[in-house]
């Protein structure tokens, strides 16, 4: 169980999604910075639960 806000959290949220890797340049999230995933997520989840 990750801390909520952390990059383990962003991560885990986003792979419940189906998103693994990154939609561009297609490498694993454990690779990118925290502010990077946490972009990701904001772009993808949060503006499709708006």
């Amino acid at each position: 169980m990750a801390y909520k806000g952390s990059k383990g959290w962003y991560i885990q949220k986003l792979k419940e999604t189906g998103i693994s890797k990154h939609p561009i340049e297609l490498r694993k999230l454990e690779l990118y910075k925290t502010f990077i995933v946490r972009n990701l997520y904001l772009e993808l989840i949060d503006k499709n639960e708006k």
